[in-house]
């Protein structure tokens, strides 16, 4: 099935159209509502409003989910790590958006990911009966946020036959079985924030990326457009600061504690053949483990850490090696295959935007990551903490306060009912005849893809050797989906560019498709 033109001409983002907004707006022209930051809130906030009616503009310094929104671990969860310390409300928020997602708004990105926790001798049968309860729990959780038994199955036990057949990298020695569970696994964060980002646009939001918020106001903001350098003002009646890890820069009294989560790219072939992702115990920990979590192409990535960042907050964090080393050692715990630095062919480290609300000294893995809507004296609301299963949640909360804060006549949140771009149902996608990798990642404009391919051969082809990505999905990506340069499209719109000589060897490719677009 085809979208039809119109529909995907009205959510199409690309250069054209970005200079036409922009220009509309230098012309003075309002909007209702001002979002600043394009991570998976900011989109889901210009998404919500624009549904309501409101007329928006949504700007980002960078790209679609430049920050935080594309280092995620790739999971939409059910809230079990939150039902585990007690954060009821957290965990069960978090069920009822991760059915959302695999069920109406984006059936096409989230699918169910089957996890084996091996029952190793470093885990006690006191912590195996405790991650059996909280397993079941966490299925309680499911039904209660009405999540269909055929879209997440039931945890189960599993023999130590099973548990190496699902995934035979572990070792075998005092393996006592496993436990399998079963949570929703992106596709990919990004592609999820770009699927946000233009079913808003399709409903009349002006997204538009390389706009730096100089300085906010209640009633709007003075930005730069850092293609060109020049500045101009956006007027709106109410303004949503959905800034992440940088939010406190743009509005006084807005104190974060941001935690630095930490993954590894391995390739595949390096873990044998995973049927399944694993939830690996980390050594003297009750209730935090190591992922790994099998990707579709030819890669893995493990993760992740828990660790404070103090000082200023980069574009990119760094990835420091003690990172690095501790999941190697935790993966070393319990695998039958030595893993070691040499092994490791990417790494990838995002900042959660956690909320300091007393100060002090602890753990960031130990605050909640129940998100917070702020508003300021001068009426700018500010939207912060939460995870990106719950950014649907955030995006109501932040537009509802800013509503009320200004008084804006519009209707109810609409986005629990309003599929993103490419969604459809299991159905109608399995009868689409294209590869499965692509319906996987674009849904029902799968087929328009594929399409580039076939009237242009060059363009079927992978654009490096070992990775799927094609030259039709960069072209799509110039065309569609808002990317402007070679960064846009091997980091954000694709992840080729995690591997440092993969990104290297798929410039060209990247240049010839912008080059295309032209």
């Amino acid at each position: 099935m085809n979208r039809p033109s119109s529909a995907l001409s009205a959510s199409s983002l690309n250069a054209a159209r970005r200079r036409r907004e922009l220009a509309e707006l230098a012309d003075g022209t309002d909007v209702d509502v001002l979002v600043v930051g394009l991570g998976a809130t900011g989109a889901g906030a210009a998404l919500d409003a624009a549904s309501r009616g409101l007329t928006v503009a949504a700007v980002d310094a960078h790209d679609l989910a430049f920050g935080t929104s594309r280092w995620s671990s790739k999971l939409i969860h059910g809230g079990l790590r939150y039902l585990a310390t007690g954060q009821l409300d957290v965990a069960h928020e978090s069920a009822v958006e991760r059915g959302v997602l695999m069920e109406r708004t984006a059936p096409h990105l989230v699918r169910a990911q089957p996890f084996v926790l091996p029952l190793t001798p470093l885990v006690s049968r006191g912590q195996a009966a405790l991650a059996r309860a909280g397993f079941r729990a966490g299925d309680l959780l499911r039904a209660s946020a009405r999540t269909s038994r055929a879209t997440l199955p039931a945890p189960r036990a599993l023999s130590a036959v099973e548990t190496r057949h699902l995934a035979p990298a572990l070792r075998a020695t005092g393996l006592r079985g496993g436990l399998l569970s079963w949570d929703g696994q992106l596709t990919d964060d990004a592609r999820l924030v770009t699927a946000i980002a233009r079913t808003a646009a399709a409903h009349g939001a002006r997204v538009l990326t390389r706009v730096r918020a100089v300085a906010l106001t209640g009633t709007g903001a003075l930005v730069r457009d850092e293609t060109t350098g020049e500045e101009l003002r956006i007027r709106a009646r109410t303004v949503i600061n959905a800034a992440g890890v940088w939010a406190g820069g743009l509005v006084d009294d807005i104190r974060l504690r941001p935690s630095r989560g930490t993954h590894l790219v391995l390739r595949s072939d390096d873990l044998g053949s995973l049927s399944a992702g694993m939830h690996i115990p980390i050594p003297g920990e009750t209730n935090r483990f190591v992922l790994v979590l099998p990707q579709g192409d030819g890669r893995v990535y493990v993760g992740l850490t828990d660790e404070p960042v103090d000082g200023s907050v980069p574009d990119v964090p760094d990835v420091p090696e003690t990172d690095i080393g501790f999941l190697l050692d935790v993966l070393g715990s319990a695998l039958d295959v030595t893993v070691g630095r040499a092994d490791v062919i990417g790494a990838f480290a995002g900042l959660r935007p956690l909320l300091d609300t007393d100060g002090g000294p602890g753990r960031t893995a130990d605050i909640s990551r129940k998100h917070a809507v702020l508003t300021s004296p001068d009426g700018i609301v500010t939207v912060v903490g939460g995870k990106l299963t719950t950014y649907r949640r955030m995006a109501q909360d932040a537009v509802d306060a800013a509503v009320l804060a200004r008084g804006l006549a519009c209707g109810p949140c609409r986005t629990a009912g309003v599929p993103l771009v490419g969604a459809d149902s299991p159905h109608a996608l399995a009868l689409l005849d294209v590869p499965r990798r692509l319906v996987r990642r674009y849904g029902a404009e799968a087929p328009a893809v594929h399409a580039l391919g076939l009237k242009d051969p060059s363009l079927a082809r992978p654009v490096i050797p070992g990775h799927p990505v094609t030259g039709a999905e960069l072209v799509w990506a110039v065309r569609h989906e808002g990317a402007l340069d070679e960064s846009d499209l091997l980091d954000r719109r694709t992840r080729i560019g995690l591997v440092t000589d993969d990104r290297r060897a798929a410039h060209d490719a990247a240049r010839d498709a912008l080059a295309r677009s032209a």
